[in-house]
Parts: structure tokens; sequence; C-alpha cells
């Protein structure tokens, strides 16, 4: 998510959280045949046809040359209220915002009125991350079956406005504040195709909604931590619930990993709660952006007369209250409990999941695995999406044994509760390595006068100052990674940044540019775009602590704001050379092909280029690290704090090959108000699904009053925008993208 400087505090996304002070330089095919206890939980009941998108799809004309590798054109730049894909291709809605899951809820009447608890049994908002499972006859995992699967995918956050008749009001209701909740988690739905149409199965025994009100187990070496312990679970190995659920992964013995993203942003703390805890305590909560005097993203804790017996809402208020030493007579340690990587059963809907302590605690944007390899150690990658967070990876104590594909959530307690965490930290001569984050080792001790770790729980569940502390390298806001399965190299997006140059955040060789440039009538500073970071493990081997790296793409606008400074632009700012078939801005979600080896989707979350193009995904071939060579960035008039002085500040860098157009192209572009996120593909490659976030976002009371929103997408006129899943398939039936 990227921030929208038009939105109220309340939604405020990621690039407003910046907690960093520290001085730190800046296999599907594996996965084989489920335990035969996933085929317990089959069958259906009716199926509900998604909607096509009708008069608010476009397709593009094919005036333009056709590509050699690509079977499609470049789609243009637009600013419609549309989703536009290229001709000779059709998306469909699948999965929409309010969309009952069972045969008892009602259809959504999409106009606020549908009551909070029926959200619990409805598809939630903020359509985000996500993954197919392929589902066989007999009801069991089968990793090839391209027309009947599990669809799972997080629900991020909420469109507050139109989730309610007339947006919401104070003190808040307590139906109101039910509905948000239910609104953020997860899906599971199952999904079949007829033809080249793709229905969701309305009833089937697989769906599910996980929500902030289901049960968690807190499994790993943290839980039980006394750090842990609340009202709700005095032991501190339960917890409710998973919010702000953004990037995502899965596991080899195929269970679906959620990640617990800005979850900080909702929780209260009144003024004057510093005093009543330690200094620590303090540190921790800073740190985490959970400063005193926060509000909570929402108002859930506002909700009279409240619920004393069961604590849903004063769970969010994270002041301490009680009188307990170890905070089993509050909440004060309900914080802890979120920020998470949470492993969830599709195929059992009955099952608990669990939050994997071992992995560490922060605003995880992700959980990517590398491919396995028998008699090795599981390597996953997650970002924090932050401004001047880090690149992590976790290492598995266990080795990877094929035997383990059919293992179900006994797998995940083999590989994802015992482990090492590392943090990444880039050399400016084009190498880097990962810095082991574990008590006792890179100064994580109890004597560290950044923070005084306790335990290797502590270390787990303030993973961020763990990394301050190692000497981590301060990023562009590290979101979705990708590991490419042709030659294992490992891709970060950063999606930018609005303080790089700043004194705190300076340049350096793997964030290297600051320039300005306008959205309208505003000046916009820093990394405004974004770049793609890319990692060569050394010697292939993913659980290496050095590798080598380059930049294998700055994203920026084809051309600068003014044609005198177009020179300039080109050699200093566009530096990969991009052209309107495929410049963008703000990059997030990045995501390989397993149908097509090599080839990769970049998806954008814009709010610095929203003047000239709506949010769009682009594919690419890309090609190794290192194909590139050496670059040197001349930034311009960066500010040197206060004063108004600036300098000219000069860095070099590597950058990989200039991508050309038959090597990088744009594929969709969305309808207004939109972020593009979350994708996944059927075995065969013959179907991508997309999902399309908060269209209309920017919607106002007084266009809502007015029944004229930013946005219509995708039911069209008089409508309401919402969330939605698409499905994009060839009209010939070939696979995606490629010949």
């Amino acid at each position: 998510m990227t921030e929208r400087a038009s939105q109220p505090a309340a939604h405020r996304h990621d690039d407003d959280v910046f907690c960093n002070e520290s001085d730190n330089p800046t296999f599907d095919s594996i996965l084989g045949a489920r335990l035969s206890r996933r085929g317990l939980l089959r069958g259906s009941a009716g199926l509900f046809a998604g909607s096509v998108l009708g008069p608010v799809l476009a397709a593009c004309s094919d005036d333009d040359d056709p590509v050699a590798g690509f079977k499609w054109n470049a789609v243009a730049k637009s600013t419609a209220d549309a989703l536009t894909v290229p001709a000779g291709y059709s998306a469909r809605v699948l999965y929409r915002l309010g969309d009952p899951i069972d045969a008892a809820t009602p259809t959504s009447a999409n106009n606020g009125t549908d009551t909070g608890t029926s959200f619990a049994a409805r598809a939630g908002d903020h359509h985000d991350g996500m993954h197919y499972f392929g589902l066989g006859a007999s009801g069991a995992y089968d990793a090839t079956n391209s027309t009947r699967g599990l669809l799972v995918m997080n629900h991020e956050n909420i469109t507050q406005l139109l989730l309610h008749p007339a947006g919401a009001t104070t003190p808040r209701p307590a139906d109101q504040v039910i509905k948000e909740m239910n609104c953020h988690g997860v899906s599971v739905v199952e999904v079949t195709r007829t033809g080249s149409t793709w229905t969701y199965t309305r009833g089937g025994n697989y769906n599910r909604r996980i929500t902030t009100n289901t049960e968690m187990i807190l499994s790993g070496p943290a839980g039980g931590s006394n750090q842990l312990k609340t009202k709700f679970s005095t032991n501190g190995t339960r917890t409710r619930g998973t919010v702000n659920n953004c990037a995502n992964g899965y596991t080899p013995w195929g269970t679906y990993l959620t990640c617990e993203e800005n979850w900080a942003f909702y929780f209260k703390r009144a003024a004057g709660d510093n005093a009543n805890r330690s200094a620590a305590e303090v540190t921790a909560l800073n740190r985490n952006g959970i400063t005193q005097g926060a509000a909570g993203n929402y108002g859930w804790t506002t909700v009279t007369p409240g619920d004393a017996a069961d604590t849903n809402f004063a769970r969010w208020d994270a002041t301490k209250v009680g009188t307990s030493t170890d905070g089993t007579d509050d909440f004060r340690n309900g914080p802890n409990t979120f920020g998470w990587i949470v492993e969830i059963d599709p195929f059992n809907a009955t099952s608990v999941p669990k939050k994997r302590t071992a992995m560490g605690r922060f605003a995880h944007e992700g959980c990517f695995v590398a491919p396995p390899v028998v008699g090795q150690p599981l390597v996953f990658y997650s970002g924090d999406d932050s401004r001047g967070e880090y690149c992590y990876k976790f290492v598995s104590t266990a080795l990877w044994s094929a035997a383990d594909a059919t293992g179900g959530m006994a797998a995940g307690d083999k590989y994802l509760d015992a482990g090492k965490n590392f943090v990444c930290k880039f050399n400016a001569d084009g190498t880097g390595s990962w810095i082991e984050l574990t008590l006792g080792t890179n100064g994580i001790t109890s004597a560290s006068t950044v923070y005084p770790f306790a335990d290797a729980a502590d270390v787990l569940i303030n993973l961020r100052l763990a990394a301050d502390v190692a000497g981590a390298t301060k990023m562009d806001r590290p979101e979705w990674s990708a590991i490419n399965p042709k030659n294992g190299d490992v891709y970060f997006t950063m999606t930018n940044n609005s303080v790089r140059g700043s004194v705190a955040q300076p340049m350096d060789a793997a964030n290297p540019r600051y320039y300005t440039d306008n959205r309208g009538t505003t000046v916009q500073r820093g990394n405004n775009n974004g770049h793609i970071v890319r990692l060569a493990p050394s010697g292939g081997n993913h659980a290496a602590t050095t590798f080598t790296w380059d930049i294998y793409l700055f994203a920026a606008q084809a051309t600068a704001d003014t044609a005198a400074n177009n020179a300039d632009y080109q050699a200093n700012v566009n530096l990969s050379g991009l052209d309107d078939t495929n410049d963008m801005s703000s990059v997030d979600g990045c995501w390989f092909s397993q149908a097509t080896p090599g080839l990769l989707w970049i998806q954008t979350d814009d709010g610095a280029y929203t003047d000239v193009t709506n949010c769009m995904m682009l594919a690419a071939l890309p090609g190794n690290v290192g194909d590139g060579g050496a670059v040197t960035v001349a930034n311009k008039a960066v500010p040197q704090g206060a004063g108004g002085a600036t300098v000219d500040v000069t860095v070099t860098t590597r950058m990989g090959k200039k991508p050309e157009p038959t090597q990088l192209r744009r594929f969709l572009v969305g309808p207004k108000g939109c972020e593009i996120t979350g994708i996944a593909e059927t075995p065969d490659g013959r179907t991508i699904f997309v999902n399309i976030q908060h269209p209309g976002e920017n919607t106002t009371a007084a266009q809502l009053t007015a029944g004229t929103p930013e946005s219509v997408w995708p039911d069209g006129s008089g409508a309401r925008p919402r969330s939605a899943t698409v499905a994009i398939t060839r009209d010939d039936g070939g696979k995606i993208a490629v010949d």
C-alpha cells in the first residue's frame, strides 16, 4: 500500500509509517498429492456466478507491432474508470466485497446496509495477496488441476466510507465496528472453470472467512512469553484474529501464509501511558509506531456501551490499565500478538491458524519460499514495508524432506517453529551479507544500548530492534519479494520513499536516487517512483550468508515534467530507459510465474503518477544479477536539514541491463483509485487471478451522498465501487502473456 495525501489519518498508507530512527546505513509441482484426510471436506452447493465486467471493461487496439516472446501488445496508460487488458484477453469479475460464501447469507446490497455479523460469511474488503491451490476430484490437493481449486486471499484493509450507508458514525456503533473487523482477514473459496468462465462455489465445504475474531495459536519459541500474555490468553499461547493482511506466501506442503503488515495503527494507547511502562517497553512500542496518545485506526475501542464480557473492542487498547506484573488483566501486550506470519490450512475448514513466532515480528510484506532442495533448510524471504526498514529471510533448522510435501500443519510445526532470522546489508561494491538476528550475536544482548534484549523470545518479538543493532541497510519500503525459478535470483520491490535524501536516510548504493517531480500542482521529493533490487545468493544457495546484487529496475515516468529538464531526467532518474509502453510508479507486487519460468509480473500501488495513469500490472522477462554494470547517479539539490541548504550528491550503484520493450511491457491498467495487487495462476498458465483493491478509495462523503463516487467499478453506473478478484484468460485458450 502507498500513501494517499488526500486520505484521513485513519486511512493513511504505508509511506506514512516511519518508526526507524536507528543510525544504520541506509514449486507447486513439489506439493504432490495431498493427504487423504483432505478429501473429507469436499463437495459443493450451488454455484454463484461472478459478474462480467461488461461496459467498464476495455480492450486495447492492435496498432502496435507484435513483440517476440509476448502474445499481446502493450496496454496504454489510462485514467478511465475501467479495467483494461490487451486485445485477445478477457477479464471477468469472480469474487467481490460482500459476496456471500454460504447459501444462507443473502446477496450483498452493496449500499452499506449489510449487517456487520453477516460479513463473517461474506468476502472482505481490500483484496490483496492470494494463491491458487488445485483441488482434485477426491478433494485432495492436486498440483496439476487447472479447472477446480481453492483460491485463498488476503483482505488487507477497508474503505470505511463505503462500508456504511452514510459513512462511519461516532461514537462507533457496535455493528459498524463488527463489520469493519470482519472485512479484514482472509477468504478461502472454492473456484471452478467451465469453458473459459470461472465461478466461485457458494456454499462450498472448504469456504471459510478468517477475520480479526478467529482464534489463533501463538506457535513457536515466543509462544508463552510474558510479552504475549493478555486478559484473553493468560498463558500467552493464544490470540484473536489477524489484521492488515497484505502480501502472502505458500509452503511446499500446501498451506497458505498470510502476513500481518501495518497492524500497529489499529491500537490505541492513552496519553501518559509511558509513565506506567518500563523504558524497554516504551522503546519497543515507539519502534513499532504505537506512541502514547495514538487513537487507533477507525476508533474500534470507542464502541458504547462496550462489551466487558468478551473484550472484543477493548482489546485494541494497548494502554496499561491493570495492576498485574505480566499483563494478564488488560491488553497492554495486545500489539505483541500481531505482526507475525500466520499459517492456514485451506483444506481443513475447522483447523486453527498458527502464528509462527520463530519467523519474527515486524510489518511483514509477504513470505516467499525459495525452491526447496532435499537435504537443505527451507528459506523464506520477507520485506518490512515502511520507510527505512529492512529485508529479511528465515532459514529453517529442519532440512527439507520431500516426504513432508503432504504434511499439512504438522510440516509447519517442523519447519516454521525453529530456525534463524537474518537481515540484509548491502555493500557499495555490489556485494552484501545476511546478518544473523539471534540472542548473543551481532550485539543483540541484554547490554545493548539500543534495547536490552531479555531473552530469545524478546528478540523475535522485537526483531526490528535486533536489526537496528545488527546494522542492516535502511531501504525504500521493502514490499514483495520473489524468486526467479530459472536462476534463483531474489527480487525485492522498493515502493518509494518520500524521506530518501534526508539527514536520517541519505542516499546509498542500494537506494541511490533523490529527485523532485510534480503530481499536478504538488511537488514530490525523494525516491518518488521506487525501484526493484535483486540478489544472487552465493553459490546458488539461499541459505548462504553472502550475495551479490544490483538494481534490476528504476521505476519512473517516461519523460520529465518539463522538456528543459528531460536530459538530466533521463540520465539520473529514468535510469532504466522506460518509455510509454512500460513506464510505471510505486512498484509493489512482484511474482514469478511457475507455469512460465522466467516470466515476472510487476504490480503498482501508486500515489505519485496517478494524474497520468491509474495503477497497473506489467510483464517482464528479466535477466540475471550482473547483466548490466556500474552507473553513477547525480542527485541534484538534495536538502541538508533545516535552513534550506542543498547540495548535489553523486552515488555509484550497480544496475541491471536496461529492459527493452520486448522484455517489459504494460499488461493491465485498473479503474480509478485502485491498487493492482495480488496474483495467482492455474498450473497450466492459462488463467491468472488478479486483485483490484479499493477502486474509488478517494470518494468523498459529498460524492457518496450525491451518488457520484470516484469509481463505479465493477458493477457499473449507480453502484458503489468495491474491491474484487478478476480471472483473466486468453480468448484463444493459450497461456497468458507468451506464445
